[in-house]
């Protein structure tokens, strides 16, 4: 369960990071990256971020409200 919250916290960050470019300069990374918005791998990449975010809201609700990021306990 930690591996999975850390790599969804990676994605949503990469995610806030391609929206925070998007909106302040025009310019979309994972679209440059990938050589344009709808080719396959941008879609990956955009449905990734979309299920980590899901994962995110619903992580802490199967663990008492607890985000497991560091080894033992949960904090």
């Amino acid at each position: 369960m930690k591996i999975a919250n850390i790599i969804a916290y990676v994605l949503v960050i990469v995610g806030a990071l391609n929206w925070g470019l998007f909106g302040l300069l025009n310019f979309n990374l994972v679209s440059f990256v990938f050589g344009g918005a709808r080719v396959m791998g941008s879609v990956v990449v955009y449905s990734l971020i979309a299920i980590a975010s899901l994962w995110l809201i619903v992580s802490p609700f199967m663990t008492d409200g607890k985000l497991a990021l560091t080894k033992g306990e949960p904090y």
